[in-house]
């Protein structure tokens, strides 16, 4: 993709799934109000409780594994954009559910790691994973025991694949960024990344972010709404 031209780089966060049953990490309810965040999201927390960590991230991929748990509107129309611009299209997520690709879309940037793998932290391989884990499994591909964490970027942890990801913003001319809160970095910076390079910027939030006053529009509501609208504006405008 190095050479190819960018069209569009769309980010999304929390409030992309929240309308399938996926709370966010700032909502009242759910698995994170029951945990300090120090004790379930970083590599000290694994490294000295993995019970406490493992407990944690089984609730929240058994939920996500639940039938009511499906792709909406807004992703949906995130697949549209793909099929229409093929490899000047990337979509990266903040999200660690599966619900973009159950949605059909293939080129996915997961910047902060996967629920459903699972990482070795002896050999490094990432496997998939829809079990609970931290009962004596051994890695698939080194057989050490004991050894599997959650394939999630935890505090502290760098977000994958940056490097790919700051060169489609510096190259692309359109960024979108949905259901985002612009308080996590690196990802806040996204919009100030591609802004400089000259892409037009657009905020598609339910509310304004932390970092709306960097975007050049933004349009306010549910997700289901705002983004079905915007990917057909765009592409009848695109024709």
């Amino acid at each position: 993709m190095a050479d190819t031209v960018i069209e569009m780089v769309v980010l999304t966060g929390a409030g992309v799934s929240k309308e399938s049953g996926i709370n966010t990490f700032r909502d009242a309810e759910g698995e994170w109000t029951k945990y300090r965040i120090e004790d379930v999201a970083s590599p000290e927390a694994f490294a000295s409780n993995p019970g406490i960590v493992h407990s944690f991230y089984n609730a929240r991929r058994a939920h996500l594994l639940e039938a009511e748990v499906q792709p909406n509107a807004a992703h949906r129309a995130l697949v549209q954009l793909e099929e229409v611009l093929g490899d000047r299209f990337m979509l990266i997520t903040q999200n660690v559910d599966d619900l973009h690709e159950r949605a059909g879309s293939r080129r996915v940037i997961h910047m902060h790691g996967e629920l459903l793998k699972a990482r070795c932290t002896h050999c490094g391989a990432v496997t998939d994973v829809t079990v609970d884990l931290g009962q004596g499994e051994s890695c698939p591909t080194c057989a050490q025991e004991n050894t599997l964490r959650p394939h999630i970027v935890w505090f502290g942890e760098m977000p994958l694949q940056m490097e790919e990801i700051f060169q489609a913003l510096g190259r692309c001319s359109h960024f979108i960024a949905i259901g985002t809160s612009g308080t996590v970095y690196p990802a806040a910076l996204f919009v100030e990344h591609a802004s400089k390079s000259g892409a037009t910027t657009v905020e598609l939030n339910l509310e304004k972010s932390e970092n709306a006053r960097s975007f050049g529009e933004s349009i306010y509501g549910p997700a289901t709404t705002v983004v079905p609208q915007f990917v057909e504006s765009y592409l009848r405008r695109r024709v």
